[in-house]
């Protein structure tokens, strides 16, 4: 069984064990697979997210699933692009990590991310995919624990970036 792989598709239907959520700081919801994972988890989600005291920008956080097919979502906040001078490129890593690495303090052994910040926050969706994928190829290499990591991607576009990148 390969370790990861790439689903195109609605992150929300997915059976796994956590589901990242590419939120906003807030925590509290917003547009693109945010609103769609807030939308089918319900709002007890939203509950329990307003007690969290948002996150910041390439760190993560994990609540329950509630409705959705997976346990647990793991919210993680991209960084917005802004030319490529600013941190950008080690804010998205983190994200990477930091998800993962609750995963791991959690016992959660199959975890399924989005596209982070490659929407409104207009990462370039490549370089974006590059990162994704050496930050979890490095991260399960020394992790055994973890069991898949699924790149859910719910567009042309950047399915077709990922095949690429992963054939």
């Amino acid at each position: 069984m390969k370790k990861i792989e790439l689903y195109h598709g609605d992150i929300t239907r997915l059976e796994v064990d956590a589901v990242v959520n590419a939120a906003n700081t807030t925590l509290l919801g917003g547009g693109g697979v945010d609103g769609a994972i807030h939308r089918a988890a319900g709002p007890q989600l939203l509950a329990e997210c307003r007690t969290l005291n948002g996150c910041a920008t390439g760190s993560a956080k994990i609540t329950k699933g509630y409705n959705l097919p997976a346990r647990f979502v793991i919210h993680t906040v991209g960084p917005v692009w802004k030319g490529g001078n600013h941190g950008e490129a080690e804010k998205l890593a983190s994200c990477y990590r930091w998800s993962l690495q609750l995963a791991v303090g959690n016992g959660l052994k199959t975890i399924a991310f989005p596209n982070i910040s490659t929407g409104v926050y207009h990462f370039p969706k490549e370089q974006a995919a590059r990162i994704a994928l050496d930050e979890v190829t490095r991260f399960v290499e020394q992790h055994p624990e973890i069991e898949k990591v699924i790149f859910c991607v719910f567009d042309e576009e950047n399915y077709q970036i990922y095949h690429h990148l992963m054939s």
